[in-house]
């Protein structure tokens, strides 16, 4: 018989987080643990080829394998590029201080 491992599998999105307790065969993979979850099915916008994956808040692939209490992690896509958004705030911040408004 195969040694048995448990893992924690979340997902969450603004409103709404999923913590699902899944029973593995040892050498099961990051994949396995989230389609035996059943988020996929409650989450219908998880599509495992988009959605990063990880392992305690590091990055890992689908294939990786899950250890006895890991918690696995499915991430949301980005809606913005973080260096992007510094970028712009940057520029803002410049074109204000340079004198833009009138004052009262």
């Amino acid at each position: 018989m195969t040694p048995q491992i448990h893992v924690e599998v979340v997902y969450g999105r603004q409103y709404r987080q999923k913590v699902a307790m899944v029973t593995l065969n040892e050498g099961a993979t990051l994949r396995e643990a989230v389609e035996r979850s059943g988020l996929l099915a409650e989450f219908p916008e998880i599509d495992l080829e988009k959605n990063k994956l990880g392992i305690w808040n590091k990055l890992a692939k689908a294939e990786a394998v899950v250890r006895d209490k890991d918690r696995v992690e499915i991430y949301q896509p980005l809606i913005a590029d973080p260096k992007e958004v510094r970028k712009q705030r940057a520029a803002e911040g410049k074109a204000m201080k340079k004198g833009g408004g009138e004052v009262a």
